[in-house]
Order: C-alpha cells, then sequence, then structure tokens
C-alpha cells in the first residue's frame, strides 16, 4: 500500500484523457511504470449551491481517510497531488471492474434474485411497476454504514463496482460530509432494520471516533462538518438500527447509474 501510495503523491502523471461521463473535470491519467490513476482537479470542479466552492476533492480525500479508519477499505488508495497536470487535486488508483456482476438493479417485482434487497419502488413513464434493488453482501452494509456516517449525497449503482479479485470497491465521493442531512444512496435494502450482527465491530471503531478524530479525516474538513459526522455515529450507536429516509431530501440519486 505504501509503494502505491508513494508513487500516486509524487510520479510524474501523464494524461490520456478525460473521463467524458464524469459531473466534474476527471482525467485518467499514467504512471512512469504504467499504472493507472484518476486525477480530479480542484480547477475542474463545478460549483455547487450547497456545497463549499475548491471543497470537492478534499472530500474524497476525508471519506478515503474515514474508510480507512473504519477498516473498511473500500476506496481505492487515494492521495492530494499539489503538482497536478492541471493544479493541485486528488489523485486515486485506478480499479479495473468485472462488468459480469451486478451489486445493483433495476427489475420488475418478482424478477429480481433469491434474497436482493428492495432500495425503492416505483413506476417508470409509461406506469410499469419497477424496483431498485441491492445484493443483502456484508460488504455492501459495511459501505451502507460508512455512508451514513460520511452523510454521502451521491451512492449511485456506478459509485460501487466489483474489481478482478471479486472486492467490492467506492469511487466518487466529492458530495459527503455536509452539515445537514443529505443522504442519498441506492443502499436502502436494510432501512430501518437493525444493524446486521455481522458488522457490529464496526460500531466499534466507529465509536472511537467519537473521542478522536484522526488528522487524516480533520485535514480536510471544516470544524462544523466534522461535529455532525460524531452526531450521526452516536445516533447509530444509540438506535442501533439503519436509518430511514428523512423524507425532506431526495432519497435516491439521479440518474442511478
Amino acid at each position: 500500500m505504501n509503494n502505491i501510495l508513494d508513487a500516486l503523491e509524487r510520479e510524474e502523471l501523464t494524461p490520456l484523457g478525460r473521463l467524458r461521463t464524469a459531473s466534474n473535470a476527471t482525467m485518467l491519467c499514467e504512471l512512469p511504470d504504467g499504472t493507472k490513476c484518476v486525477y480530479k482537479p480542484v480547477a475542474g470542479e463545478r460549483p455547487l449551491w450547497d456545497f463549499p466552492d475548491a471543497t470537492l476533492a478534499h472530500r474524497e480525500l476525508a471519506f478515503a481517510a474515514l474508510d480507512a479508519a473504519l477498516e473498511i477499505n473500500s476506496t481505492p488508495p487515494t492521495v492530494w497531488r499539489e503538482d497536478g497536470p492541471f493544479g493541485p487535486g486528488m489523485c486515486q488508483l485506478w480499479i479495473d471492474e468485472d462488468d459480469t456482476q451486478l451489486l445493483v438493479d433495476v427489475v420488475e417485482p418478482g424478477t429480481q434474485e433469491a434474497n436482493w434487497l428492495v432500495s425503492f419502488r416505483g413506476e417508470d413513464e409509461s406506469g410499469r411497476a419497477l424496483e431498485l434493488i441491492h445484493r443483502p453482501d456484508m460488504a455492501l452494509a459495511e459501505i451502507a454504514v460508512l455512508d451514513v456516517i460520511a452523510n454521502n449525497a451521491d451512492r449511485k449503482a456506478g459509485h460501487l463496482i466489483i474489481d478482478p479479485q471479486g472486492r467490492i470497491r467506492t469511487i466518487d465521493h466529492g458530495v459527503c460530509f455536509h452539515p445537514e442531512p443529505k443522504l442519498r444512496t441506492v443502499l436502502w435494502g436494510w432501512a430501518g432494520e437493525p444493524i446486521p450482527t455481522e458488522i457490529e465491530p464496526l460500531l466499534a471503531r466507529a465509536a472511537k471516533l467519537l473521542d478522536d478524530i484522526p488528522e487524516s479525516i480533520t485535514r480536510w474538513l471544516d470544524a462544523d462538518e466534522l461535529e455532525p459526522m460524531q452526531e450521526r455515529i452516536s445516533e447509530m450507536l444509540r438506535e442501533g438500527r439503519m436509518p430511514l429516509p428523512s423524507g425532506d431530501w431526495p432519497a435516491i440519486p439521479w440518474p442511478i447509474y
């Protein structure tokens, strides 16, 4: 891990092209040894009405640090680059995706895989009933808890990928840690349910952040964003359940993929 982090921080980045489906400027780059990475310059961030300008890359770093502190480690190695080709920004290891496996799907009722969880029921433009579903994997349950703590406002299906080793990885975390509740996710399958016993050790690790938030997280966020994060942890520990959608904010990101 340290070797790849050092390389991402120090080695020259050669841009190969822009990922045009991304909302903000996102470059696919290559290190001298051929390793691929994603580089998101602060200069390419589009202003948002509800997040401070020029902070999205910082939030990506804070999410990666929170992920590491909770020992989930779903986020690819992520670093800050002061000297990127287009100025300061976030740099993250590129993860190849095994696109033969699905984590999230939209199906007609009654056609989903056995044991898959339903996040949302609705209709398409023609009135056909549809369900947004996801796998019941405990790795996804951990990510769902991580998103609650980080107040992830954009957990799309496309931000959850399976790498060639079969491990679930998470990407695109620029709109997290807002002081106000903004959770939007495709992972509502556990909404209102007790936190699965299989992932209870994660709560013990989260509880440690109530007394001491690592500098690896605090350096990227404002003080008024850290206290609400601790409040979200306290509420989850107190309730012992996954939250329900608040109704004050769209619960599902759009587009879903």
